[in-house]
């Protein structure tokens, strides 16, 4: 029976790792990584640099500084270079839908055949934006409603339009693609044309019915008094609750430690489906946070009815994530601290510089944690554990929300800090959960361990 189930969990996670669509958004958020991240720190450094000024203290009537520096004195100039950063941003943040609808279409078409089709882009990013109404309606400070034409609102191309992208990028580039491979619209030229001209008049056709086919289905939804974008939000919305709500997200923790329990990156399978929630709601949050919404002098902190999503990517890289897959870090302390083992000794020593970093693929394969029967217990409890503790924090106010999408491979402490807008409390909390709490749910395991013999 245990050997049917998991070679079931095998053949399940191969076909994930392997299947097209979901291979191609994993790879598309991860090229897109960069800009996230960029984009992330200039709001970092707007506030934590460039910011002046402060916050009324709602008690005293004083004026309560942000932690600034353009609000040391000598270093005010420093709050004419906000413009730098959020420009930066808005390219940055405000266009992730767009990027990841070319990356998606670019990958998808890679993994189906047409590597070198420089055209797919051009069509998926068409044919995303034949669904965009580019009129908009604004109030005027006479109270006169005024509607502006030729205009694109960042409501369809920032991270609320970024399951419209990953759609389009599929399913048009799908559609594009086997039109081409048809070969029955192919326009043929005489050999003298030169060949990027043949090329192009050869796709022309599926060129044109793809994006015709899309505005079509735009065209459809308007005549609801609906867009495109509307449809696809009202039918996630059930799912983003639940990938984003605490049950739902321990769930998902559940299925990635089973896998990384089976030898098999747990991440990586489930990726595609958790990155595109988790980001989106890392976006919303930090285009919250740019406005100034719920900021105080230290940060942003939950409060009831808050508009800020608790659950996201840093959430996600500062509570789940620490020390790579099971929180090992509190393992390899405990290792160091009481365990009687040398083979375990040996390996914690060396997988400590890499464990400081959140990579620990030498504790995973080398205690080994893979079908451990006793350290697989605490490797599910520790990551449940550290998340349901950093989600109470935040969401009770005790700890500030993480709004900055920080590297992955930052440290803890560092990572709390950085991810808060620059909070010490984020710091001291993250450490305190992270090392302590882990340390305290794996010593057991590891004094237990010491009745083994080693190698066993």
């Amino acid at each position: 029976m245990k050997d049917k189930f998991m070679n079931s969990l095998l053949i399940l996670a191969g076909k994930m790792q392997t299947n097209t669509v979901l291979s191609a958004i994993k790879d598309s958020f991860i090229d897109n990584m960069p800009v996230v991240i960029w984009g992330a720190f200039c709001t970092l450094i707007q506030f934590v640099i460039c910011q002046t000024g402060g916050v009324t203290d709602p008690k005293s009537g004083e004026m309560i500084y942000y932690i600034s520096l353009a609000n040391v004195p000598g270093f005010a100039w420093l709050n004419a270079l906000t413009p730098i950063f959020t420009t930066a941003n808005y390219g940055c943040m405000n266009f992730m839908a767009v990027a990841i609808c070319v990356l998606v279409s670019m990958h998808f078409a890679e993994n189906i055949g047409h590597t070198n089709d420089k055209t797919v882009p051009a069509v998926a990013l068409a044919s995303f934006v034949t669904l965009i109404n580019t009129t908009a309606t604004t109030t005027t400070e006479a109270g006169e409603d005024v509607t502006i034409s030729n205009v694109v609102s960042s409501s369809y191309t920032s991270a609320t339009g970024l399951f419209v992208g990953i759609l389009i990028g599929v399913l048009a580039t799908l559609l594009y693609v086997k039109l081409v491979d048809s070969g029955k619209l192919k326009i043929n030229l005489p050999d003298s044309v030169p060949p990027n001209v043949s090329q192009s008049f050869a796709v022309l056709f599926p060129t044109i019915i793809t994006i015709f086919c899309v505005s079509v289905i735009g065209y459809i939804t308007s005549m609801f008094g609906l867009t495109v974008f509307d449809v696809i939000t009202t039918v996630m919305r059930p799912i983003e609750k639940i990938m984003t709500g605490l049950p739902g997200y321990c769930v998902i923790i559940m299925l990635m430690q089973l896998l990384w329990w089976f030898g098999i990156h747990g991440s990586n399978v489930l990726g595609a489906v958790t990155t595109p929630f988790m980001t989106k709601m890392m976006a919303q949050n930090l285009e919250l946070y740019q406005a100034g919404t719920g900021v105080t002098s230290s940060g942003v902190y939950y409060t009831n009815g808050s508009p800020y999503s608790l659950i996201a990517s840093p959430f996600e890289s500062g509570w789940f994530n620490p020390s790579g897959a099971g929180i090992t870090i509190g393992l390899l302390i405990a290792i160091l601290l009481f365990s009687k083992r040398d083979d375990y000794k040996a390996i914690a020593k060396l997988a400590i510089p890499c464990g400081i970093f959140n990579i620990n693929e030498p504790v995973i394969f080398g205690i080994p944690m893979v079908m451990n029967p006793i350290l697989g217990i605490p490797f599910f409890l520790a990551p449940l554990a550290t998340v349901v503790c950093g989600y109470l924090l935040q969401r009770f106010g005790i700890c500030p929300l993480y709004v900055i999408n920080v590297p992955w491979t930052t440290p803890v402490g560092i990572f709390g800090f950085l991810a808060s807008g620059g909070n010490i409390m984020g710091a001291i909390w993250q450490v305190v959960v992270i090392i302590g709490i882990s340390t305290l749910i794996y010593t057991p395991f590891v004094i237990a361990t010491n009745r083994q013999e080693e190698g066993a």
